[in-house]
Order: structure tokens, then sequence, then C-alpha cells
């Protein structure tokens, strides 16, 4: 009975611990959501901006919390990745596991003149891949 009532308490702890840090939101995984920018190594001035906004709005929204990678498609180092994600041309996509989100037509389209409405996409897309 003793042992019983030991382990009955030991669990309801170890569920107590769990729900505590679920709160403190030290369960969320946003962390590994990954932010791609593939490129050429000869660029425009509106690959540049799209570039230049994903960065700003993932730093003023996500901190270090979210990775923003940039990627010379074209360097040998970089072939497996572009291989994977299928990439053909400049790119940016939001990945989290195997699901993945592609921006470009959206990025190339507003980075220079409305780049208000790229960074909402790129936060919108980066909260809906989070839970």
């Amino acid at each position: 009975m003793k042992t019983r009532l030991s382990l009955i308490l030991l669990l309801l702890l170890v569920g107590l611990s769990g729900l505590d840090a679920m709160q403190k939101g030290e369960f969320q995984k946003s962390n590994d959501i990954k932010v791609y920018y593939f490129h050429a190594t000869r660029r425009c001035v509106t690959c540049v901006a799209v570039e230049n906004v994903s960065r700003k709005a993932i730093k003023d929204n996500y901190g270090d919390e979210i990775d923003f990678i940039v990627i010379n498609r074209e360097k040998e180092e970089n072939l497996a990745l572009v291989e994977k994600y299928k990439v053909s041309g400049q790119t940016l996509i939001v990945v989290k596991d195997d699901k993945v989100e592609n921006l470009t037509n959206a990025a190339f389209m507003n980075a220079r003149k409305k780049p208000g409405q790229l960074e909402e996409l790129i936060i919108s897309t980066i909260e809906a891949m989070k839970y």
C-alpha cells in the first residue's frame, strides 16, 4: 500500500511539473522552424530586398528563436539542401520537420514596394507552423 501511494504521488508530481513547463512555454518547439532563402551568386535589387525584409521580420519578431539561413544555391557545399528542397531559382521557404511553405512568389512581388505585406506573410506562416 505504501509503495502504491508513493508511486501515485511521484506520478502526480511529474505530471504537475510537466504542466508547469507547458504553461511557461518550455514545450513550444518553434525553434525547430527554419526560414531558408536560396539565392544565386549574382543578385538583383529585388533578391537583396527579399533577404533584407525577411531577415528583419524574423529578427524583429522572433530574435534568435527562429533561424534565418541564407544559402547561395550555386555553391557546391549547398547542393544537398538545394536538392532536398528542390530549389531551382531564388527561393524563400519556411520549414518545420517535413512541412515546407514556399513564400517565393509573394516575397518577390512585395519585398520592394510592400515589405509590410511580406513581413506579415512570414509571421503568419511561422505562427501557423508553431503548433
